[in-house]
Formats: C-alpha cells, sequence, structure tokens
C-alpha cells in the first residue's frame, strides 16, 4: 500500500480502488439488455407483484430508516440542510 493511501486510511478517508469485473461482463451491451427484456418476459403476473410488495417494503423502510437517522442524529440533517441551502443558492440567478 502507497503511503497517501496509508494516510488517507488513518484520517478516516474513504480510498478508491478499482474492483475487478464481475464474470460475464464481456459480453455485448445489446446483448445484456436483450437477455434482460427476455428475462421480464418470463415473470408471471403473480411473480411481477411480489417483485413490487418486496420493492415497496424496501423503499419503505429505506424512508424510516432515513427519517430515524435524521432524528437520532441531529447534527447530520443541519448539516444537510446547511449545504442544501448552500447548493441552491449556487444555482440561483440574481
Amino acid at each position: 500500500m502507497s503511503r497517501d493511501r496509508e494516510q488517507r486510511r488513518r484520517r478516516g478517508e474513504r480510498v478508491r480502488e478499482s474492483a475487478p469485473d464481475p464474470p460475464g461482463q464481456d459480453r455485448d451491451a445489446e446483448a445484456g439488455e436483450e437477455s434482460a427484456v427476455e428475462l421480464a418476459g418470463d415473470l408471471t403476473p403473480e411473480e411481477t407483484r411480489e417483485r413490487l410488495r418486496r420493492r415497496a417494503a424496501f423503499l419503505r423502510e429505506l424512508a424510516e430508516a432515513r427519517e430515524l437517522r435524521e432524528r437520532v442524529t441531529p447534527h447530520r440533517s443541519r448539516r444537510a440542510r446547511i449545504h442544501a441551502a448552500l447548493r441552491h443558492r449556487t444555482f440561483r440567478i440574481n
């Protein structure tokens, strides 16, 4: 490990390292899209409903976790509000 990466890890910063491509990624993008369409066509209506139900439950839990985090750590939500306000001001036209 390089000295720079080691120092970043000590300071708690994220170190970006490239990960190897997952197996099967060497196919054409078109072939991947076609297989995804074929897989979606193979689902029965019951499977589709079940998938959407699980997805909705996941999104509800995710929203609940975000709300809980904001309640438990108000300094994070305050910081997020300040940063959002700064972003909005940056793009505002006078």
